[in-house]
């Protein structure tokens, strides 16, 4: 006997046993071939050999108080296209579907959907050929509700939390900024040291440990990772990328930002303005390089040199030579870059946070210094972008993939010059001189991303 296929509309009604979930309102969808389910929290636990899954669901999108706690064995973990474009990697599970008297195994993704009407969507995976969907009707089988539902007391109900990550090795400004606000605005804030992070690196369950622990799911890492330690905190932080947590600053773009030459490449690739570049690896084209910069006076810069250390200026040809041979000596790795007298020792350093340029100063070296930086000296005071400043700024960070930079710009006669973009940009200075709570800004665009309702 032939089974009559079961018919479903666009939206159904559905329960799923297995996760302890006797009603949720889905989306069902023929376009999409993979299931999904909102889930927030998510944790591995279990072993490498047997890995499971702990998360949470809020399956009523009028009332995120009312939650689950889930756990199931993991099947995979799996890139997934939206409707987009965009790509995310995925945990995948296994559990039963119930509607309509009928009950069959399916799999199903995890991610947030806490922004969509359905806080479920059934692909046509989990349909298979029993389901025939009539996409002009709606909810043709059983009604259920939200009854079976424990609503907790208004004094149960917890603020809305994330749990986030402060990837850093020292405790200064910056770093207490970050946890002060980050827990008055009722999150979870754990500053790490890099350093101490190691990971087990695995098909389904990849892990991080810290100190012997395993360290629990965050929905968020801001990286604070220092200059001597790029590659290894870059190698931490892409751990992190490929458990699927939200990272501000992306490894790519910290190890493109660190690398002066890398850097610059990228600049020139985004069309955006800089000063002239030159490099080479061989000491028979030293004449040559100067040249292609415009003669001295010029700067000599190491590729990985930060807050303005292994930057030196050489007034003339000869000096030039000498720092170039003295450089090449040391077998360092260098670049050469024309010297913008015009800017007279002033820089701009525009924060840009979220693709937006939330707070600028200028920067002025002290008496006899060309370098602007505030950790050389330098002082800083408020100071007005132009709006091709302002673009030039959201254009660079965007261009490394950075949530939050420091974009440093210089004037010069033909329009202002990216000079660099640094992918872990201090507080102090900038908070100070424009006044404004650079990491209440910052939290802000990651409880947007993370689409956690906030107070400004």
């Amino acid at each position: 006997m032939t089974q009559i296929p079961l018919q479903m509309g666009w939206e159904e009604w559905l329960a799923l046993p297995g996760l302890g979930v006797p009603a949720i309102l889905a989306k069902v969808d023929t376009g999409a071939r993979t299931s999904a389910l909102h889930a927030s929290g998510i944790e591995i636990t279990g072993t490498a050999e047997a890995p499971m899954v702990r998360f949470t669901l809020q399956p009523v999108p009028e009332n995120d108080a009312i939650a689950v706690q889930c756990e199931c064995p993991l099947l995979d973990r799996r890139d997934v296209t939206s409707s987009n474009g965009e790509t995310e990697q995925r945990y995948v599970i296994g559990t039963d579907v119930e509607v309509g008297g009928a009950r069959w195994p399916i799999e199903i993704t995890l991610t947030d959907r806490s922004t969509m009407a359905s806080r479920m969507l059934l692909g046509r995976q989990a349909l298979g050929d029993h389901v025939t969907v009539l996409p002009a009707e709606r909810r043709l089988q059983a009604e259920l509700d939200y009854t079976g539902y424990t609503v907790p007391a208004p004094d149960d109900q917890a603020r809305p939390s994330l749990r986030i990550a402060i990837l850093t090795r020292e405790d200064n400004f910056t770093t207490q900024r970050l946890v002060e606000e980050g827990r008055a605005r009722g999150h979870k804030v754990d500053a790490i040291d890099t350093t101490r992070c190691y990971m087990a690196i695995n098909t389904l369950a990849p892990e991080i440990y810290y100190d012997g622990r395993k360290l629990p799911r965050y929905d968020a890492v801001i990286p604070r990772i220092g200059a001597s330690i790029t590659p290894y905190g870059a190698a931490v932080l892409r751990q992190f990328e490929t458990l699927g947590t939200y990272c501000v600053n992306g490894s790519h773009g910290i190890m493109a930002s660190r690398d002066k030459l890398w850097a610059h490449q990228i600049l020139v690739g985004a069309g955006i303005g800089m000063p002239d570049t030159a490099f080479a690896a061989s000491p028979k084209d030293t004449t040559n390089l100067i040249e292609l910069v415009g003669n001295a006076p010029l700067i000599v810069k190491l590729l990985a040199s930060t807050q303005g250390k292994g930057v030196v200026l050489a007034e003339t040809r000869k000096a030039a030579e000498s720092v170039i041979s003295a450089f090449r000596g040391l077998k360092a790795n260098f670049l050469v870059q024309h010297f913008v007298r015009e800017a007279a020792g002033e820089d701009i350093r525009c924060l840009v946070i979220g693709g937006k340029v939330v707070a600028a100063m200028k920067r002025k070296g002290a008496e006899g210094e060309f370098r602007s930086n505030l950790h050389q000296g330098g002082t800083g005071e408020v100071v007005k972008i132009t709006q091709q400043e302002r673009r030039m700024a959201v254009k660079a960070a965007r261009s490394f993939g950075l949530g939050v930079a420091g974009v440093d710009l210089l004037r010069a006669y033909d329009g202002p010059k990216v000079l660099e973009v640094n992918s872990s940009p201090g507080f102090q200075g900038i908070e100070a001189v424009a006044g404004k709570n650079i990491a209440a800004l910052l939290y802000r665009e990651i409880e947007q991303r993370k689409a956690v309702p906030r107070k400004a």
